[in-house]
């Protein structure tokens, strides 16, 4: 669902005002998700040179990046595609998958070129990332979707200054959360999805200035961090792992930039707090597959950009609200095999008129496809006391933040 946007902006956008791309042999832009990995690919090179010759300066960082290249290379120990092949001989920007920039301006036209990025998605390289790579500290872009790199992320990592998208997504990486990529200066995009890290996600990475925060399919545990809402990322996927506990109280306090967030598949517990409401801009809300109990918060109706609203395969009760199926934006909404006990007109009339609403396997009465009576004898979570705050009728979204900050703090100890 993400889409690769940021890889865009930093080609034509960010790279333009500092420098101009050398092309040998054309861009070619390929955006792809085979085994669930982010960001565009372009390919700038491949094995052709119409660059100049560089000099001075940057003889030197080219040098440098032919060193680090090299030793990759020799990490490297199967090239089924032989994209490697035209990794031979010192003029980096002709190696495929690598490209290079030119700086704009008195100040570093002297400079001469420098590897502005690497994306070799798709290449199925066997190997491990090395030290050396550090020294590139001019690349903004490192993409290695669907390759099989394992191993780690190297310490040295934390030199690349300049690196603002790494996509490691669909590889063979593991051990536990690469701490080294919090210390990458200005990082705005991390993907490490359908890997094998493991282990407890430092609080830390909900602190950056990150914009895609993407690690589903790997598996990390332990209880979701407290300071989760504290990210401005548009963007945070932590599906298929296995997160447990509750989801944060505080969630949704500190940002309202998030757009998608996706905690499927875990093993997650308790409420889902009243702060999920704050998320005014939120497109996409999946928290299905887990454990969580207790009534809708009313503060769902105001999510008002909402299109998907994915609570499926959990033991939530009580009825679905008119206020949330009267959601304007609302496409899909799967409250399946939960233990809603009815719902609204205005619910009714939404599975009537959209195919993308599915209320089956629950307790409503006189409704096919439901769960067997003796199912439906004893709710789960009657006795769960989940915070509830008490809002005028109607609930005025705008007034939300201060309820809630004023009823979240009442109730601290």
């Amino acid at each position: 669902m993400r889409k690769s946007w940021l890889l865009a902006f930093i080609l034509w956008q960010i790279i333009p005002t500092e420098a101009s791309i050398t092309v040998g042999g054309g861009v070619g832009i390929s955006i792809g998700n085979a085994g669930g990995g982010g960001g565009g690919g372009v390919w700038i090179g491949g094995g052709i040179n119409n660059s100049p010759t560089p000099s001075g300066p940057s003889v030197s960082k080219l040098s440098s990046a032919y060193t680090a290249l090299q030793a990759w290379k020799s990490a490297v120990i199967d090239d089924p595609l032989g994209i490697l092949k035209t990794w031979v001989g010192s003029d980096v920007c002709s190696y495929k998958g690598v490209f290079c920039a030119d700086p704009q301006g008195a100040m570093d036209s002297a400079s001469g070129p420098f590897v502005a990025g690497i994306d070799l998605n798709h290449a199925n390289l066997q190997g491990i990332l090395v030290r050396e790579l550090s020294v590139l500290t001019d690349i903004s872009i490192l993409h290695l979707n669907s390759n099989r790199f394992s191993g780690t992320v190297p310490d040295t990592f934390k030199d690349l200054s300049s690196l603002q998208e790494l996509d490691l997504s669909n590889n063979h990486f593991s051990g536990p959360f690469p701490i080294v990529t919090l210390y990458i200066p200005n990082l705005v995009y991390l993907d490490l999805r359908f890997n094998s890290f493991s282990g407890a996600v430092p609080e830390d990475l909900f602190n950056k200035r990150l914009d895609a925060i993407i690690l589903n399919n790997n598996q990390f545990e332990g209880e979701l961090p407290q300071n989760l809402g504290n990210s401005p990322a548009s963007v945070i996927n932590l599906a298929n792992n296995k997160f447990s506990g509750n989801i944060p109280a505080s969630f949704g306090f500190m940002s309202s930039k998030l757009k998608e967030i996706l905690l499927l598949n875990n093993q997650l517990t308790g409420c889902i707090p009243e702060g999920v409401g704050l998320f005014s801009e939120m497109q996409v809300f999946d928290v299905s597959h887990n454990s969580l109990m207790g009534h809708l918060p009313d503060t769902i109706s105001c999510l008002s950009d909402i299109e998907v609203l994915n609570l499926a395969h959990n033991k939530l009760s009580g009825a679905l609200p008119d206020l949330v199926c009267s959601l304007r934006s609302l496409v899909n909404l799967t409250v399946a095999y939960n233990f809603f006990t009815g719902f609204s007109q205005d619910c009714s009339k939404l599975f009537y008129r959209n195919p993308g609403f599915d209320f089956s396997l629950n307790c409503i009465p006189g409704r096919d496809m439901q769960r067997p009576q003796p199912e439906c004898s004893v709710i789960p979570g009657v006795g769960l006391s989940c915070l509830s705050i008490p809002f005028a009728q109607p609930l005025v979204c705008l007034a939300l933040l201060g309820n809630l900050e004023v009823n979240l703090t009442s109730s601290s100890p």
